[in-house]
């Protein structure tokens, strides 16, 4: 397995790589791998002759308040992981290489990054849409593999994608969990023992929803109503947002249907969870 950290060289490889006829997989990470970015890559290992992992954590999409300095990070481990799932090259660049001085160009998708997510942490998805379509073209990537836990990322980089006529293959992978049904998250290392108990309530809130519609309920504020409910009567939980979507387009739905997904964020603590599910 070889490693790069600097740029030039990765994209130069990647170029002799493709004119070689190597299909190029990626897996764009910030690192701190766990199962669900192991699904990812096995996933990549299947779908291309040479497999990438790059591990940079992006500077351009924490907010000023949020836990870049604190994010977890683990290199020698997540080396170890990478090479145990037959990773070919980890590129490793630095803040200054992929931001360097007088850097002042961003992509910017309009519309699906209004709400949920982009709402609430505002500039956000700028920083993401931004450094993948910089990570795509270093690496020169075929099919880019990303989890659908952060389904409006992976919406956003979808259209993104389709929008400049990036020539990459996007697949959304399902949510990869726990025993005990929490979504694997390089977070929740920050739960204390009796917040990872409380942080259940996601999952459980997204099993309530997805009973309620098989007994014939169809209100989308009915079974966010309940859910609410359910959210709020754990002590160390706040809603960030809690809604049920059109799967495409990410606007409200009233009434559930084929393509209503249920999105949330919830604190527990000081810790920031997502989750989501399909309800039919």
């Amino acid at each position: 397995m070889d490693i790069i950290s600097d740029t030039d060289q990765m994209q130069q490889r990647a170029l002799a790589e493709k004119r070689a006829g190597r299909s190029i997989a990626f897996v764009p990470t910030m690192g701190f791998l766990h199962d669900g970015h192991l699904s990812l890559l096995q996933e990549g290992r299947r779908r291309g002759d040479l497999l990438v992992l790059s591990i940079f954590v992006n500077p351009a999409q924490f907010g000023p308040q949020e836990d870049l300095s604190s994010y977890p990070r683990d290199m020698e481990r997540d080396l170890a992981i990478a090479r145990q799932a037959g990773v070919d090259l980890v590129w490793t660049p630095t803040p200054e290489a992929v931001y360097p001085p007088g850097y002042a160009t961003w992509v910017d998708v309009e519309g699906l990054t209004d709400t949920l997510c982009g709402a609430s942490r505002p500039g956000h998805f700028r920083g993401v849409t931004t450094v993948v379509c910089k990570l795509f073209n270093v690496v020169q990537a075929d099919v880019a593999l990303f989890g659908q836990k952060d389904f409006q990322q992976l919406a956003v980089i979808r259209r993104m994608t389709i929008d400049l006529n990036l020539p990459v293959e996007i697949v959304g992978l399902p949510i990869v969990r726990e025993a005990d049904g929490l979504a694997m998250s390089s977070r929740n290392v920050y739960l204390s023992a009796a917040q990872r108990q409380q942080a259940l309530v996601l999952s459980q809130a997204l099993a309530v929803a997805q009973l309620m519609v098989q007994n014939g309920v169809t209100s989308a504020e009915e079974i966010l109503t309940t859910l609410r409910r359910l959210i709020k009567a754990k002590p160390e939980a706040r809603i960030d947002y809690l809604q049920i979507c059109h799967q495409q387009t990410l606007q409200d739905q009233v009434a559930i249907d084929t393509d209503s997904v249920l999105l949330m964020a919830v604190f527990v603590g000081k810790t920031r969870l997502i989750d989501n599910g399909f309800l039919l």
